[in-house]
C-alpha cells in the first residue's frame, strides 16, 4: 500500500488557532476478514484497496455531499466546531482515506462512520481504536484532552 500523501494543513478559519491546529489522524481501510483492526494485519499487511478512485469518490460524495471533493486527492469538510479534511492521495486505486479532524465536538463521529460505511471499510485512530458506533468517543475524547493539554487551551470538544 502506498502512504496516503498530501497536504497536512490547517484550514483557514482555524490556521493560527494552536488548539485547533493539530488534527486527530482517522486511517479508513478495509480489513480483510477475520481482522477486527489494524493490530490484527499480518505483518507488513496494507490491508484490502478501497477500490478505483472514480468509486471512492463516488461514495464520498453521498455520505456527505457537502464536502469539498474538487481536488480528487484531498476533500474538505466543514461542521458545526469542526472541520475535516480527507485525504484521499494520488494512488490507483485508492489503498486508504485520512481523515485530519480538527475542533471539537461529538457530532463529528457520526460522520466519521458515515464515510467508513460508504467506502465498505473501517475507521481506526491512531491509538488503535476501531470506531464502531456514533457514541464511541473513548478515542475521539482522549485526543481531545491530549492535545488540550499540550496546548494548555480548552476547545469545548
Amino acid at each position: 500500500m502506498e502512504a496516503v500523501t498530501g497536504r497536512a494543513r490547517p484550514p483557514p478559519h482555524v490556521a493560527g488557532r494552536k488548539e485547533l491546529d493539530m488534527s486527530w489522524d482517522v486511517l479508513v481501510l478495509r480489513l480483510p476478514e477475520g481482522c477486527a483492526s489494524v493490530e490484527d494485519l499480518p505483518e507488513g499487511s496494507p490491508g484490502l484497496p478501497l477500490g478505483p478512485r472514480a468509486d471512492v469518490l463516488a461514495a464520498l460524495a453521498g455520505a456527505v455531499p457537502e464536502a469539498d471533493l474538487s481536488d480528487p486527492a484531498w476533500g474538505e469538510l466543514e461542521g458545526p466546531g469542526w472541520s475535516m479534511e480527507l485525504n484521499i492521495g494520488d494512488a490507483e486505486p485508492v489503498d486508504a482515506v485520512m481523515l485530519h479532524v480538527r475542533g471539537g465536538g461529538d457530532d463529528v463521529l457520526p460522520v466519521v462512520l458515515r464515510i467508513a460505511e460508504a467506502l465498505g471499510a473501517r475507521a481506526c485512530d491512531p491509538a488503535g481504536w476501531v470506531l464502531t458506533e456514533a457514541g464511541d468517543t473513548s478515542g475521539w475524547h482522549a485526543f481531545q484532552e491530549f492535545r488540550d493539554h499540550l496546548t494548555g487551551v480548552r476547545s469545548g470538544g
